[in-house]
């Protein structure tokens, strides 16, 4: 009987491991070739991991678990029986005890979790020492710095434990033994089976979990002072999950108020709370953003444009433009054109630190800042000195659609040598836009307000916009800011400069 390993395929050159996001199926289930299995999430971008070959698959990782990349997070068994008994050739179905000879002892060893772990806690034993476990039964719970794990049984038999609750170990060390038994696992579906009776003389009990508490859901009942017997757990075999101990079901019973003791007036209005664990980009950005913060000397400086020059050209072409070009005439082209203009003339703000050495792009390659549902991304405008408003424009919607779909390629986010982010369209007035790593230099557009401002002499209503330009000061001296940042504005306030290149 044959089998395929699943492994995390590589999925881009800077990245090391991915979550499971999903599981398109599910564990015993058949599937074909080519059938999608699962989706992987990286801190860019989310990817599809298709079925090899057709098979009974057994998936060794859970949704949500963080992997790095040639790990093994399934196996697919060519000549296999689904758990609904669909067998998926004329092969002889596996033995209960999992294809091992009753009798044969099988070692638990601690498997890898990660490639930067070596060693693990035994948080808990879900199966006690003597009782009957069938295949793909959780044995225990062990926990790394990062995150938590359930092994599961290789085989059916009876299990010895080695090691206790609170050990750390070393991962390939043996925690304990199944010695291999011909049992066939109860039902799971429709009446209650008998219990099996195994031969050290105890008896299965398919329902062990039942009541139990998974680490992290026992640390939360224990914060709130509630018993597992109060809680209906939802997990597997009735176990107790993190989201049941977090569930509103789960509130404490209220102490008998004492004699003499002040009485607190109850609180008005739902007090619930929810966890969701960050996702793989939300960590990632996370990290970068302090790594940022901790080794950039970054400051920013700031400066206001008048936008009445530029909304009056959108006002007057944006419908020609449209019917022309098929897309809208917005402010990004000009913002774009402006400051490829302003990086030309100032090429430090294009460059970055690498090593002991500054590196200078001749070329302008633009990042555009997008809200997408997953968190923020950063797609890339190649050679924007190039293009024309239209490109940009067009470039600009491509770019931002994809994104809003979690389709962004990985290329399409990699690189960059400037970037430009809006919080104007959520109604910020001014901020201080962190860099994008290892980029020297940011630049922040806000919503457009119209203030009283003097010209020629006398006060006028215009349309202004705060600008605001973070830069790292190891690489770009005040001076160049400043002189980058009046230069973007005297472009903007000026649009016909931009068409004639001066």
């Amino acid at each position: 009987m044959s089998s395929v390993d699943i492994k995390i395929p590589s999925v881009g050159e800077s990245i090391s491991e991915v979550t499971i996001a999903r599981w398109a199926k599910k564990d015993g289930d058949h599937v074909d070739a080519d059938e999608l299995l699962c989706e992987l999430e990286s801190d860019k971008a989310t990817f599809e991991l298709n079925a090899e070959k057709a098979g009974i698959l057994h998936i060794k990782v859970n949704e949500g678990e963080t992997i790095a990349i040639g790990k093994l997070i399934a196996v697919i068994e060519e000549n296999g029986q689904s758990k609904t008994g669909e067998s998926t050739n004329t092969a002889k179905a596996p033995t209960p005890s999992g294809n091992k000879v009753p009798g044969e002892k099988i070692a638990i060893k601690i498997p890898p979790v990660g490639e930067s772990i070596s060693e693990v806690t035994l948080s808990s034993w879900v199966k006690k020492t003597g009782e009957m476990v069938f295949v793909d039964d959780v044995l225990c719970e062990i926990e790394s710095d990062k995150a938590t794990f359930e092994l599961p049984a290789e085989a059916t038999g009876i299990l010895t434990t080695l090691s206790r609750e609170g050990d750390t170990i070393k991962v390939g060390d043996v925690i304990g033994a199944i010695e291999a038994k011909d049992v066939v696992a109860p039902s799971t579906t429709g009446e209650k089976t008998a219990p099996n009776i195994s031969d050290a003389g105890t008896t299965s009990n398919s329902a062990y979990a039942e009541g139990h508490p998974s680490p992290a859901a026992g640390k939360i009942l224990a914060e709130k002072g509630i018993s597992p017997e109060a809680v209906k757990g939802t997990g597997k075999d009735g176990r107790i999950t993190k989201e049941d101990a977090l569930s509103p079901q789960a509130t404490p019973a209220k102490a008998p108020a004492t004699a003499g003791s002040p009485t607190i007036p109850p609180v008005q209005g739902e007090r619930n709370q929810r966890r969701e664990k960050m996702s793989s980009l939300r960590r990632t950005v996370s990290k970068r953003l302090v790594t940022v913060k901790n080794e950039t000397a970054m400051l920013t400086t700031f400066n206001e444009v008048d936008m009445k020059p530029i909304m009056d050209i959108r006002a007057k072409y944006k419908e020609s433009f449209k019917a022309k070009f098929g897309v809208g005439l917005g402010f990004m082209s000009f913002f774009t054109k402006a400051c490829v203009a302003a990086l030309q003339e100032f090429p430090a703000v294009n460059a970055y630190i690498d090593g002991e050495e500054m590196i200078f792009n001749d070329y302008c390659d633009i990042s555009i800042a997008v809200s997408a549902p997953k968190g923020l991304v950063v797609p890339v405008i190649r050679n924007a000195e190039k293009l024309s408003f239209e490109a940009v424009e067009k470039e600009v919607v491509r770019l931002a659609t994809k994104a809003r779909d979690n389709k962004l390629s990985i290329e399409e986010m990699t690189g960059g040598t400037f970037t430009i982010t809006n919080g104007g369209i959520f109604g910020s007035m001014l901020s201080t836009p962190i860099i994008n790593a290892p980029q020297s230099a940011i630049l922040g557009m806000h919503n457009i307000v119209e203030r009283p401002v003097a010209q020629n002499g006398q006060v006028v209503i215009r349309p202004i916009m705060y600008l605001a330009l973070s830069y790292d000061h190891r690489v770009i001296d005040g001076k160049e800011s400043v002189g980058f940042l009046v230069r973007v504005k005297q472009l903007l306030e000026d649009p016909s400069r931009l068409m004639l290149g001066v």
